[in-house]
């Protein structure tokens, strides 16, 4: 019973609801969802984490036992079980042939990037020449921005989107600076309109068709750390190559929660990091891509231990294929957003029942998989309580909450779970 590809997650959950003879909202729902997901096998691949094991946990509210509600996909992946053999390998093959690693082995530690550059192609759209695996994300910007960022007394703007990833916005400003240039005047911002959270795409067309002629880079993110909003890549690019700019994006939240196909979408450059979706580990390896020519960027002797970690989570990408972690996302997403909006949406301010507020956009093809909640009450008693039960997420200034269940590891009873003790935490303070 795969619903149909158009098939929207709210009619698909009370497709199933109508087949079972109960509510939609019925746990039942959660747990037919999650007979039938055919990528269930890869939570196994993981290591979730324990209630036990939490620092912010009450014990006294939890069974220690059972696994967190892990929904911060979007800040650290989980582990992949994998990683510790590959890791493993190497310090083995260190220990027994020494600088003769260097040329041997699965993994030769002068090209170790180039043994899993293979599996990242598909999961950004790019061909394997046009990728390469290496430093950090935000000294990729620099590196890429470097390359792209040439500026003209005519053509001098960098445009991106207001309150972007505060280290993105401090890159652009070097950069900026680096150039002799007034930051004031160069760093164009797109700001979502009064009373908007997230910016309208015919907003950014407007201002690249209007102030085109004068910007030399498009940087935009591909989604929102905050919002969580997707924007519209192919568009972006071709309005910005209309008018003459090079477009980028800073792909750290999309790569890995959505499809990208940025060769077909003629991307200039684009980087993104590996601890997020990718499950790489803190700190683990970024990437850039760019055409043509990216393999002048790359350095010898990648750190072998952080390709080791990424190659574990590549691997699992490539088994499940991100057409079909997109396709369960889109659902997973979905029911989240149903059982939110059935249980805490509307204005019931006056009866005095704290409200949720969901900023992130609710067309799927306008987000990945983070949904960004505010509240009527304030967000950090809200905060401290889910973690005192379990729920891994993080908090965001001004005003959001961040969850993201990932579709690689988290279930549809996940989201159940996670609604029943949001809902608990809410009804306390209404009473209270």
């Amino acid at each position: 019973m795969e619903p149909s590809p158009l098939e929207l997650p709210v009619d698909a959950v009370r497709r199933i609801a109508t087949e079972l003879n109960c509510d939609p909202t019925d746990e039942r729902v959660a747990l037919r969802l999650d007979e039938e997901d055919k990528l269930k096998r890869f939570k196994d691949c993981f290591y979730i984490p324990k209630m036990r094991d939490l620092p912010s946990i009450d014990l006294s509210l939890v069974n220690e036992d059972d696994n967190a509600i892990y929904f911060l996909g979007n800040s650290l992946g989980l582990q992949p079980k994998m990683v510790k053999t590959y890791l493993e390998e190497e310090l083995d093959k260190w220990a027994k042939i020494g600088a003769y690693g260097h040329e041997v082995g699965k993994r030769p530690w002068i090209i170790g990037d180039e043994s899993i550059v293979s599996l990242m192609k598909d999961i950004v759209g790019a061909h394997e020449k046009e990728i390469a695996l290496m430093n950090a994300l935000t000294v990729n910007l620099h590196l890429l921005l470097l390359s792209f960022f040439k500026p003209t007394p005519k053509r001098h703007k960098i445009l991106l989107e207001a309150k972007a990833f505060p280290s993105d916005h401090y890159a652009i400003e070097s950069q900026i600076q680096l150039h002799g240039l007034d930051v004031e005047k160069s760093m164009r911002m797109i700001k979502p309109r009064e009373g908007e959270e997230t910016l309208r795409m015919e907003d950014i067309l407007e201002v690249i068709e209007k102030e085109g002629d004068s910007i030399a880079v498009v940087l935009f993110s591909g989604l929102h750390f905050y919002t969580g909003q997707l924007f519209n890549i192919p568009a972006i690019t071709q309005a910005g190559h209309a008018k003459g700019c090079f477009v980028g994006f800073d792909l750290a939240h999309a790569v890995g929660n959505v499809e990208l196909h940025l060769h077909d979408w003629d991307v200039d450059f684009a980087c993104w990091c590996s601890y997020k979706y990718l499950n790489s580990g803190a700190g683990g390896l970024a990437e850039l891509q760019l055409i043509p020519g990216v393999n002048g960027f790359r350095i010898s002797n990648p750190p072998i231990l952080l390709v080791c970690s990424l190659h574990a989570s590549l691997e699992i990408f490539q088994q499940a294929t991100m057409t079909a972690l997109r396709r369960k996302s889109i659902l997973l997403t979905g029911y989240l957003e149903y059982l939110l909006k059935h249980y805490h949406g509307g204005n019931d301010t006056e009866n005095k029942r704290p409200v949720v507020n969901i900023i992130t956009p609710s067309r799927a093809e306008e987000r990945g998989c983070q949904l960004t909640l505010t509240f009527s009450i304030s967000k950090k008693g809200v905060f401290k309580e889910l973690e005192k039960r379990g729920v891994v997420c993080d908090k965001r200034e001004p005003e959001g909450i961040r969850v993201a269940p990932v579709p690689l590891y988290n279930s549809f009873h996940d989201v159940y779970k996670f609604i029943r003790l949001l809902t608990a935490i809410l009804d306390s303070t209404e009473r209270n």
